[in-house]
């Protein structure tokens, strides 16, 4: 490709609207610009690379048995009635693009495809004969993200593949896991990427177990906590292990003491002379389930732990039966307004204690009369512990479960694991932590879809019985922002062999030199013919215009027709070492040649 016949536009300064280094670089590059927010045009070169990340995605998916297919975009609302995540996606969550056609019809712009490909697999797939399959599709999302940024990373509208399977029985549901496992480490080693495998939660597309994979970057959203050993590797959210042993607490009876001007455990423990690990802290939450019903929650947990919410929403959203309700709308810890609402007095903040009486709560509509009392299992051990006293700049020190506070029957883990902890399989090992960028989340589903959907098959016993499915989902365009955030440099993105754009560049220093121009064509055309993608830097340009450019865009090798020309030579430069020597005209596609194909296969 000739640049002077391109669409090509670089920019010297950073964009305003971008906060990453990949989301400026891609701008500048002239690889991507926004339309709107969360809404992005894939320019010319971007859009080769998508196609490249999506020819390995493909070919790892058919290598694996996958059959290629696509999926509506647009999605009548009756299916995710069905599977009981119309109300989760358009209200709880709200990411779901949703809106009444000319007919008054729901209709809604698919984030996602679990109910239209199980919908497919129940009108199709009859016997057990027809089984294992597995089907997927490289197909534009739709999700209406509160905050978009980052460019591709968190956009309303992105490339995503997503694969379904369809087992007789769990044994092979965890085969057909295993093989996506497998493929999706192919997939990001192809694309020459540094990544880990981590356990994740399923969040709102449910099922048994997931792994999310997650490209390390400095930038990364996600927080990854990992052994060194290798053994374990998990998102913040979804980690375990094993908490600091609690010191023994100082106090030896009962009793209610002053303790001014000591909300958090930090001042509390210092006034005390006593470790944060003997302490129970009291926490308030707000759930709303999607019947509309507020329960407030009260979570005790060691005083040096912190409550992680995706394990608190896991565990409400089991007991949303108790309350009338499928799923959450929402969680939070109530507000000042919140309280005001549904408060009968002012609460203690920061004194509360695991007893603090109902009668704090108003009788409302909707609004559950008691609290729900939980307590981590951080805290179930603990005694002659420090906690609050009901009353402000008060607290009770010697406390002991069963004596002075009822023990919370439910007993839950949800305490937040952080770097440092000792890991779950070896007390040896430590929890490490990393930045990490999710691109890719299989998860082990199981019957949840096929059982609300009625999704079934005849066995060979004449059962019919429901699939037992798998999914598997991994963001092409965040991917490509991805391998930018994880390979750049001061001047440019460095792109990895694979997935750049073209893989060679010729740059002619001065047009009007006719001995650079003759020679700058007959290597562009040699590598062409020699299968190199290369791109031709033609433009009335300065040469230091065409070097910053070249090294903006990442093309991952660089022949220049310059001064060396007299002795029969140019010079070539790696753009990921910046390593740079003069070789022969002739030497050149060879050469090109043979560092591709090392580039590969390294």
């Amino acid at each position: 490709m000739r640049l002077s016949q391109m669409l090509f536009v670089t920019l010297r300064e950073d964009p305003a609207e971008a906060e990453i280094p990949s989301h400026k670089l891609l701008v500048r590059a002239g690889y991507i610009r926004r339309i709107g927010s969360g809404i992005y045009a894939y320019l010319p070169m971007m859009w080769r690379v998508l196609q490249k990340v999506s020819q390995i995605v493909r070919e790892e998916m058919n290598a694996a048995g996958a059959q290629e297919t696509l999926l509506p975009q647009l999605q009548p609302s009756e299916l995710w009635k069905e599977s009981g995540r119309w109300d989760t996606y358009t209200q709880a969550e709200g990411i779901m693009f949703a809106f009444p056609d000319r007919q008054k019809r729901e209709v809604a712009l698919g984030p996602t495809h679990e109910e239209v490909i199980t919908a497919v697999a129940r009108d199709m797939i009859r016997s057990y004969r027809q089984l294992p399959v597995n089907l997927y599709q490289i197909q534009t999302k739709f999700r209406d993200e509160i905050r978009p940024r980052f460019g591709l990373m968190r956009g309303r509208e992105f490339i995503m593949k997503d694969a379904y399977s369809f087992d007789l029985d769990e044994v092979g549901m965890k085969e057909s896991y295993r093989k996506m496992h497998d493929a999706y480490h192919r997939i990001l080693t192809r694309c020459g990427l540094e990544f880990r495998a981590v356990d994740a939660d399923s969040g709102a597309i449910g099922g048994s177990g997931s792994q999310e994979f997650m490209v390390l970057a400095a930038a990364g959203e996600d927080e990854v906590l990992y052994t060194e050993d290798g053994q374990y590797a998990a998102n913040v959210e979804k980690a375990v292990s094993l908490p600091p042993d609690a010191e023994p607490s100082p106090f030896e009876k009962f009793e209610k003491r002053d303790t001014p001007n000591t909300p958090t455990i930090e001042s509390l423990a210092k006034f005390l002379n006593c470790s944060p690990t003997a302490i129970v802290k009291n926490v308030l939450y707000q759930v709303v389930y999607d019947n509309g019903k507020t329960v407030l929650v009260i979570v005790s947990i060691r005083g040096d732990q912190d409550v992680n919410e995706v394990k608190l929403q896991n565990e409400l959203t089991k007991l949303a039966g108790q309350y009338g309700g499928k799923t959450i709308i929402a969680l939070s810890v109530p507000s000042a307004e919140e309280q005001q609402k549904w408060a009968a007095k002012a609460l203690p903040l920061g004194y509360m204690a695991p007893d603090l009486n109902d009668d704090y709560i108003k009788p409302l509509k909707d609004l559950e009369p008691k609290f729900l009392r939980l307590v981590d299992k951080t805290a179930v051990d603990l005694q002659l512990f420090v906690t609050g006293s009901n009353e402000t700049d008060r607290h009770v020190v010697g406390a002991n479960w069963g004596t002075q506070f009822k023990l919370p029957p439910l007993q839950v883990d949800v305490r937040k694991a952080s770097a440092g902890d000792r890991a779950m399989h070896d007390p040896n090992q430590t929890l490490q932590t990393a930045r990490g960028i999710e691109i890719g989340h299989i998860f082990q589903l199981g019957t949840k879809y096929s059982k609300a959907m009625g999704a079934t098959f005849t066995s060979e016993q004449g059962e019919e019985l429901p699939f037992v499915m798998g999914c598997y989902g991994i963001g092409v365009s965040r991917l490509a922002q991805s391998a930018v955030e994880q390979s750049y440099d001061k001047d440019g993105i460095v792109w990895p062999v694979a997935i750049a754009p073209y893989q060679a560049i010729v740059v002619i220093p001065n047009v009007n030199d006719t001995d650079q121009v003759s020679a700058a064509n007959v290597i562009y055309t040699e590598l062409s013919r020699a299968g190199v993608e290369v791109m031709l830097d033609d433009r009335d340009e300065r040469a230091g215009v065409k070097f910053k450019d070249a090294d903006l865009i990442g093309i991952p090798y660089r022949i220049v027709t310059g001064r060396s020309l007299q002795q029969g030579k140019v010079e070539v430069v790696r753009r990921a070492t910046r390593e740079s020597q003069e070789i022969s005209i002739h030497e050149v596609v060879p050469t090109i040649k043979r560092w591709l194909e090392e580039a590969v296969k390294g």
